[in-house]
């Protein structure tokens, strides 16, 4: 049995796993995130909500969706969508396989490159503590000319 390549920690994640629900405002160039130990279709009503929250009621919204299995679930299940209607809310999905068209894509390979590429965080509160510090930084210095390169050079990728 060979070992794993120099760099690649193996593990077996006795603790699960977190998911990020994030969320990138195009006007205001500004990133939010919430941390979850599950990804399922009540969490994500919760983060819309949240969303929701951050504009006056009168401001029409737009979340663009990939194709994850809770965002579809809004589709098929009409009570998501009956409530993002009713709060002034559109909900736009991605076709299969086009997250290139996802803005915040770009964005997540920036997280990734500052906060994430090298590190082996101890435990998911270091990590998101770690994930967090980044998402308030980058809000403060979105000009950063390093972060530009970054996300750029994704979005042309």
């Amino acid at each position: 049995m060979n070992p794993a390549p120099a760099g690649v920690r193996t593990c077996t994640r006795p603790h699960g796993v977190r998911r990020l629900f994030a969320a990138y405002d195009l006007g205001k160039d500004k990133l939010y995130g919430h941390i979850k130990p599950k990804k399922n279709r009540t969490r994500f009503l919760e983060f819309c909500r949240y969303l929701r929250s951050l504009h006056p009621p009168k401001i029409r919204i737009a979340i663009v969706l990939d194709n994850f299995s809770p965002h579809l679930t809004t589709k098929k299940d009409s009570r998501g969508g009956d409530r993002a209607a009713a709060n002034n809310v559109e909900l736009a999905y991605t076709p299969t396989n086009s997250s290139w068209l996802n803005r915040i894509e770009a964005q997540f390979t920036a997280l990734r490159y500052f906060a994430l590429d090298g590190t082996d965080h101890a435990s998911h509160k270091e990590q998101g503590g770690m994930i967090r510090r980044y998402i308030i930084g980058r809000n403060k210095h979105a000009a950063d000319e390093r972060l530009r390169e970054v996300v750029n050079r994704a979005n042309v990728a």
